[in-house]
């Protein structure tokens, strides 16, 4: 009955394990769950107000499927502010979140044989959906030792005849690994004379508390012409819910395809978050972006020093996002149990390393409360102490 393109494709572990911490607390258990990429945060009021001023000026109809010119003309003054990158309209889509980015753009360029590579830890969706339209996943593995990041060399060798796109990801999900501007420079080198497509995920843009972000498509004129640039509004402003990312491309082909693909699925993005993701993108939002910023730094810096301070675990500071991936491979080399087992003996939600591509960690989101990481931690050395 079923196709085997569905088949294939996996449930996102990420939600299972949010899924399952969510119903345990309904049942009464005191769940502390760290496993959502979700802010604590709630949508800045300005936001907020941009929406309701949409809803009773009724503006409630069907908009151009790729977007208002308006929100399209925020979008590319943001890049260029923000980026120093230069879109025009035809070369920008707004889509239902970043992941229905990837969805449209994968489908508009992944062909059965097609080869993705993939550096990994990677966010759960891209091999799946790389399997979905038929590609196959090419994994570059990184560890502690490089920070989570892929070097010239390992792009080198992972390049075949094959190849169809490269995915970054900068600052990563699930490590939070930020690529500078020299290291996006020398695998932007590797790539000239190809016609690899660069998809990078940028969407924690903002929320860096160590050196600067550098956007892929900014490095060169061979970077910008083949990479397409994918970001939102869920991170940076806790808009989630809200379901607002977009696509700029160099290649108008490109943006026009996703738009016909969008024409005859989802059509439009909500006319309402519309609206409300043009206070997001033009600055209105700044002074609340750097609280909630300056917030989870704190908590970055809380969480590194108590995770490093467990006998037998050990985490590297992230330079961007809002994880820490946590190494457990002195107690468990099975990060999968490991997550399963405190969450039924501590009541804590991870999520394990196996599911991003790299066995023997797990994720811990720090986008909640203080007084919750410590005591998630707690809880956490308590377990691996009785693993020892």
């Amino acid at each position: 009955m079923l196709t085997n393109r569905i088949n294939t494709l996996s449930e996102s572990i990420t939600i299972a394990i949010t899924t399952l911490a969510q119903e345990l607390k309904a049942q009464g258990k005191d769940v502390l769950s760290f496993s959502a990429g979700e802010p604590d945060f709630g949508t800045p009021q300005v936001i907020k107000d941009a929406a309701i001023l949409a809803i009773n000026n009724d503006f409630t109809k069907y908009t151009a499927v790729d977007g208002i010119p308006a929100l399209k003309e925020a979008i590319a003054t943001k890049l260029k502010r923000d980026n120093d990158l230069e879109y025009a309209p035809n070369q920008i889509i707004a889509n239902n979140g970043a992941k229905h980015s990837l969805f449209n753009l994968f489908s508009a360029t992944i062909d059965k044989g097609d080869e993705v590579i993939i550096p990994a830890p990677y966010w759960v969706t891209y091999p799946e959906l790389v399997k979905y339209c038929g590609g196959s996943v090419v994994e570059i593995q990184t560890d502690d030792t490089s920070a989570f990041k892929i070097t010239p060399e390992q792009l080198q060798a992972a390049i075949t005849d094959k190849t169809k796109m490269l995915v970054l990801t900068t600052p990563s999900n699930p490590t939070g690994s930020v690529y500078s501007k020299d290291e996006l420079t020398a695998l932007g080198k590797v790539l000239e004379g190809t016609d690899i497509i660069v998809a990078s995920d940028e969407m924690y843009e903002k929320l860096i508390y160590d050196g600067t972000f550098t956007s892929s498509a900014a490095v060169s004129r061979d970077m910008y012409e083949r990479t397409v640039t994918i970001n939102g509004l869920s991170k940076s402003v806790a808009m989630t819910g809200w379901r607002f990312g977009y696509m700029a491309a160099h290649n108008t082909e490109l943006i026009k395809a996703t738009k016909k693909l969008q024409s005859q699925s989802t059509s439009n993005i909500n006319s309402i978050t519309q609206m409300a993701a043009i206070a997001g993108l033009d600055g209105s939002a700044d002074a609340e972006i750097e609280m909630m910023r300056k917030a989870f730094m704190s908590r970055r810096d809380e969480a590194v020093k108590l995770f490093n301070a467990v006998d037998g675990l050990s985490v590297l500071k992230p330079d961007g996002a809002f994880y820490l991936f946590v190494n457990i491979k002195e107690v468990s080399n099975d990060s999968l149990t490991f997550a399963k087992d405190l969450l039924a003996q501590k009541e804590v939600a991870v999520v394990p390393g196996v599911g991003f591509g790299s066995e023997g960690y797990f994720r811990f989101s720090f986008a909640t409360d203080i007084e919750s990481i410590r005591q998630g931690i707690k809880r956490i050395e308590e377990f691996v102490q009785d693993l020892k």
